[in-house]
């Protein structure tokens, strides 16, 4: 089978092209450019590509660096500031998965072999001829929530292999089989930032704008920020407060204020309640319209757990999550991402909004 295998320098990538040479298929390795070179951000492109051309020497395969800058500025970028300026958390990850690897990679380079993989945890499944996103069989690397938001057709042209092992398999076959980034440490952060720090950038793109911290309990300021949008639902470190632990709990964009409450319990940081505006079902509706209460897992951030909860519909792209435990920092802007009860596959996802549901008793 011709490959495309997408690489970034980072074992995982590399372990997944060495067992696809195990299995015989025909690869070619691409790395795909992001980071911009106008100095507003600092990607550690160069050493990634050094490390990627080493792993096409060893396996002796074609390997080309294709540049998407400007599309990702365009798309990825574009939406995480203009999402922060609106108050919300974004999620680059996601946007930059569905827009750009399985985008603009798909419609340019990857549509010309018969499938493209990468080193995402995560697998593919089949049942009743349909195929379905599944996930990993790590779950604290589990990667489903960042694609939770691609298509069918990207999904059905994708391959992951080594979504079926741990990493700490991954690893131990880098080591054995002498890759040459076996010991490299993986990447911690959003992808096109390098080593540039997030506020930073913020900074850089939107500037400061200070603004009251206050208790929400009281009404009383207990301190400055010196903007909105360098805080989100659920923050506890970056406050710059004494006295906490403090947890972000509501922003007021219009006012600039940011909103917070005292104590590691204190309920304001949770919810049970999520509203999803803009659901997007990878594989098909599941449920159809008599989604009442239907039992699922869910996550709301990139984490190893998954939640349990019941979804409801409430109009055609609108659904709401009723969490059976306290979930904490419920922000909006996030993804909330539906699998089903076994936590096998990943459904697809929604926008968390701000909106306010009341149940009935």
């Amino acid at each position: 089978m011709k490959i495309a295998a997408l690489i970034s320098g980072g074992v995982d990538s590399a372990v997944a092209i060495h067992k696809l040479m195990e299995e015989g298929h025909d690869l070619h390795l691409f790395y795909i450019r992001i980071g911009m070179d106008d100095g507003s951000s600092d990607c550690s492109a160069e050493e990634d590509i050094e490390m990627c051309q080493y792993i096409a020497q060893r396996f002796g395969l074609p390997f080309d660096v294709v540049s998407l800058q400007q599309e990702y500025w365009d798309t990825v970028m574009d939406y995480t500031l203009r999402t922060v300026r609106e108050g919300l958390t974004p999620n680059p990850d996601i946007m930059c998965n569905k827009m750009i690897k399985f985008g603009y990679f798909e419609q340019r380079w990857g549509h010309l072999f018969d499938k493209t993989a990468t080193g995402h945890y995560a697998t593919i499944r089949e049942r009743d001829g349909i195929t379905y996103l599944g996930t990993g069989v790590d779950p604290v690397k589990d990667q489903t929530d960042f694609l939770a938001q691609i298509s069918y057709d990207q999904l059905c042209h994708l391959m992951f292999p080594i979504g079926d092992m741990p990493k700490a398999k991954v690893r131990e076959i880098a080591i054995s089989t002498a890759l040459p980034n076996a010991y490299r440490r993986d990447s911690q952060g959003i992808c096109f930032l390098g080593k540039i720090d997030y506020n930073d950038f913020i900074r850089q793109h939107l500037g400061t704008r200070p603004g009251p911290i206050v208790e929400i309990e009281t009404g009383k300021k207990i301190g400055e920020h010196r903007g909105y949008w360098f805080h989100t639902i659920g923050q506890r470190k970056g406050l710059g407060l004494s006295g906490g632990p403090w947890y972000v709990v509501k922003k007021n964009v219009a006012d600039n204020v940011v909103y917070v409450s005292r104590g590691y319990d204190t309920e304001r940081q949770y919810g049970r309640l999520l509203h999803l505006d803009e659901m997007h079902w990878i594989s098909g509706d599941p449920f159809g319209e008599e989604c009442q209460a239907v039992p699922i897992m869910f996550k709301n951030r990139h984490s190893p757990e998954f939640l349990p909860g019941t979804l409801t519909r409430l109009a055609p792209r609108e659904y709401f999550i009723e969490s059976e435990q306290k979930v904490q920092g419920i922000a909006p802007g996030q993804f909330g991402v539906v699998y089903d009860r076994e936590a096998s596959i990943c459904y697809g996802s929604g926008i968390i909004t701000g909106r306010a549901l009341h149940l009935p008793n």
